[in-house]
């Protein structure tokens, strides 16, 4: 299954992509994702192999997989893939293209469901939830480059407070795809 998501961000491709690079330390963030753990990270950052622990509430079910992130930060990408998962297999790649003080962030990831007995809708509902987390760490991501600008320029107290309210309400991260 293909999942495709895009958002444009007001806000440097260098600033958007840095936050974007921060993922996993802004895990607690992220809704189902109950843990993530750096395990390795080569010197320069561009590799990290991270291990994941999302709580599937309506199977009640704790998966686990371990992901492979490589940040190209010339070409402003991230390609992901899982290495290790009992039931997962994924590979997906985020894209972020420079608009001239904007940016693009796009998404692609191709994932296939190993369940046992697992019908269509349950796989169809595994790319929904996919797709709701990738949308809500781009909402997160835009809130805080957007507020930031915002509080930068001069903007009232007032109006930044209402800006992050709604990044909480967004339901958080998931860059290496918390489902």
């Amino acid at each position: 299954m293909l999942v495709r998501n895009s958002m444009e961000i007001d806000g440097p491709v260098e600033q958007v992509y840095a936050l974007a690079r921060d993922i996993y330390a802004c895990a607690d963030a992220m809704p189902d994702v109950k843990s993530v753990k750096v395990v390795e990270r080569s010197p320069d950052g561009s590799r990290v192999i991270a291990e994941w622990e999302v709580m599937a509430r309506e199977f009640r079910a704790l998966i686990r997989w371990t992901t492979e992130d490589i940040w190209d930060d010339t070409a402003y990408t991230c390609k992901s893939s899982i290495l290790k998962s009992d039931y997962y297999t994924y590979s997906g790649q985020c894209t972020l293209t420079d608009l001239g003080g904007r940016t693009r962030f796009e998404s692609e990831v191709e994932i296939e469901c190993d369940l046992p007995r697992v019908g269509s809708h349950v796989k169809n509902y595994i790319a929904r939830k996919l797709e709701a987390n990738v949308d809500s760490m781009l909402a997160v991501i835009k809130a805080k480059i957007e507020v930031s600008d915002a509080a930068n320029s001069g903007l009232l107290p007032e109006a930044i407070g209402e800006a992050s309210e709604g990044s909480t309400e967004s339901g958080g991260l998931g860059l290496s795809q918390g489902l």
